[in-house]
């Protein structure tokens, strides 16, 4: 029995499979032209998208996102797919499907390493590997940079470069309390927000704003929005909170 799935509102479940021979007859109906064969058959095809695409499901990206890109893959393997290479479509298919999306993925970084620094972090892990095999103690990223005749800010810079950024929003596994948020796991009890609002005179001050400065800062400072997605949020202008997050502070200053 087929597993439902629903992605970019179609109910996988209920898509049609194709024999070799149907396949291999639309195919050469889209050839010749055929529209409806090719929208068909585009259709019949997305569950083939949406198993490559399962394979990304630890990336950060929305997963209808990675679908919809994946059908771009599959429209490209449509277009190039050459009936006398006599193999599976999917066979041809899938490589492009994976190709576009890593592409995508690539693209939509929010941070692009060059070619030389990622150069510089394979040889810096390599070091690091080879000097572990003379020693029962810890690397230091200072042997690494001697061993490579670079600058200990060389080796800091590659490292930082190829780490994966994580969010203080991300869910990590707990034994005892199953998915906790990264922030709270790792919540300075010494100098957290609440002390520090405690504060007499700093809660004085911010008691004195009025309700929309006090929540502008509240999502700025302490929930950790950006002045667009602030803006988004209350409801009017990023100019707007832009003003009042500038009265605010300078009130506060004054008070203090």
């Amino acid at each position: 029995m087929s597993r439902r799935v629903y992605i970019c509102g179609i109910d996988t479940s209920s898509l049609p499979k194709l024999t070799n021979q149907q396949s291999l007859e639309l195919m050469t109906k889209i050839k010749s032209g055929d529209e409806e064969a090719k929208n068909y058959y585009i259709y019949c095809n997305m569950r083939l998208v949406l198993s490559v695409a399962q394979r990304f499901m630890s990336s950060k990206e929305n997963m209808d996102d990675i679908f919809q890109v994946g059908c771009v893959g599959l429209l490209k393997a449509i277009d190039n797919f050459d009936l006398t290479l006599n193999v599976q479509f999917s066979t041809y298919a899938v490589p492009m499907i994976i190709g576009e999306i890593k592409r995508f993925l690539r693209d939509s970084s929010a941070m692009r390493v060059s070619r030389s620094i990622r150069d510089t972090a394979y040889m810096v892990l390599k070091s690091k590997e080879k000097l572990q095999l003379n020693t029962n103690d810890e690397v230091k990223l200072e042997d690494v940079a001697t061993d490579l005749n670079i600058t200990l800010r060389e080796v800091y810079d590659a490292i930082d470069a190829i780490s994966t950024p994580l969010s203080l929003d991300d869910s990590i596994k707990s034994d005892s309390d199953g998915e906790v948020r990264l922030d709270e796991h790792i919540a300075d009890t010494e100098h957290s927000i609440e002390k520090w609002i405690d504060h007499a005179d700093l809660n004085d001050a911010i008691k004195q704003l009025d309700e929309r400065e006090r929540q502008i800062l509240n999502l700025r400072y302490f929930v950790g929005k950006t002045q667009m997605e602030v803006s988004d949020a209350v409801g009017i202008s990023q100019a707007q909170v832009s003003r009042l997050e500038k009265n605010a502070l300078e009130h506060i200053k004054r008070s203090l």
